[in-house]
C-alpha cells in the first residue's frame, strides 16, 4: 500500500499556488475527458487563498459542479459557514458561473450523479478530523465505514470547533474521488500526519492507509 507523501512549502502563498495549480489541472483534465468536472471544496483557513487563485483559472466553469466536504448548520451569513467562504472567495471572477450543490439531507441523489469526484479538497484539525468526521461524534463509527452505503452523515451539536450541528460527507463518499488534496499548516498538524502514518487511530488515518485514491498532502510551516 502506497503511503501518502507530504509536500512541504516555505510559506502559505507557495502552498496556495501549488494547490490551485494541481486542482486546476485535475478539473481541466476532467473537462477535456468528459466535458464536465466536480470539485469537493472545504472550509477553514488554508483553502481561502487557494480559492482566490482558482477563481481566476481559465476553465469552463459553467461545466464545473462544486459541493462541500462538510458544512456547519449555521445561518448562510455566518462567518462559520463554509458556503459563505465559497461565495466570497471562489464564486467570483471567472468561477462565478460554477454550479454549487449545497450539502443538505436530500443531496445524496445529486451527489451520486457527480461521482467519482474529480478533486476533493480537505483540511485537518489537530485532533485528526477531516471534513466533519470528528473524534467522539456519535455518528463517527457509521460515517467512517469505507463500505458504507450513505454519502452523508449529520452530527449533532457538541463536537468540533465551533461545537455546532454539522453535515458531512462520509468516508465512503470521500473515497469516491480521483484525487484528494489535504491542506495543512503548522508543526502540530505535521506531527498529527506523522502519528497517523505511524498507525494512530484518527479519522485522517483512514485516508492515509488506503490504496483506492491518491492523496497529496500540502504543508506549510505557518497558516
Amino acid at each position: 500500500m502506497a503511503m501518502a507523501m507530504l509536500e512541504a512549502f516555505i510559506g502559505s502563498a507557495q502552498l496556495a499556488d501549488a494547490a490551485a495549480l494541481a486542482i486546476e489541472a485535475a478539473l481541466a483534465g476532467a473537462l477535456d475527458a468528459r466535458g464536465r468536472a466536480c470539485l469537493v471544496a472545504t472550509g477553514g483557513r488554508s483553502p481561502g487563498p487557494v480559492y482566490d487563485r482558482l477563481s481566476q483559472a481559465d476553465l469552463t466553469w459553467s461545466k464545473v459542479a462544486v459541493t462541500l466536504s462538510d458544512e456547519r448548520q449555521v445561518a448562510a451569513g455566518s462567518p462559520h459557514s463554509n458556503a459563505r467562504l465559497l461565495r466570497e472567495r471562489l464564486f467570483v471572477g471567472k468561477a462565478a458561473t460554477a454550479r454549487f450543490l449545497p450539502l443538505t439531507d436530500y443531496a445524496e441523489p445529486a451527489l451520486r450523479k457527480l461521482m467519482p469526484f474529480d478533486a476533493v479538497m480537505l483540511g485537518m484539525g489537530e485532533d485528526g478530523h477531516v471534513a466533519s468526521l470528528i473524534p467522539g461524534s456519535p455518528v463517527l463509527s457509521e460515517a467512517m465505514d469505507p463500505a458504507g452505503a450513505r454519502l452523508l452523515a449529520e452530527s449533532p451539536a457538541g463536537w468540533g470547533s465551533p461545537p455546532v450541528a454539522r453535515i458531512t460527507l462520509t468516508l465512503a463518499a470521500l473515497l469516491q474521488a480521483r484525487v484528494i488534496f489535504l491542506l495543512i499548516a503548522g508543526e502540530a498538524k505535521r506531527q498529527v500526519i506523522a502519528d497517523a502514518q505511524a498507525g494512530a487511530d484518527l479519522p485522517v488515518s483512514a485516508l492515509l492507509h488506503q490504496a483506492r485514491v491518491p492523496v497529496r498532502i500540502f504543508w506549510a510551516p505557518k497558516p
